[in-house]
């Protein structure tokens, strides 16, 4: 999986953020400071409506 971070990450190792990875359906997502524990998948239009409702309400 290619995984990618905000470019809003903060931090000296740029570690205190969630990594996403796109796939096909899906969008993973996981801890960036424990990448290893697990991660949430969600189906790709419901990540893009979530993504896109934080933009207009933030």
């Amino acid at each position: 999986m290619n995984w990618r971070k905000s470019t809003y990450s903060g931090g000296g190792e740029g570690n205190t953020c969630v990594e996403i990875a796109a796939l096909t359906t899906h969008i993973v997502v996981r801890d960036s400071k424990a990448p290893a524990r697990g991660t949430l998948s969600v189906p790709a239009p419901s990540f893009t409506r979530f993504i896109e409702y934080l933009k207009r309400h933030s």
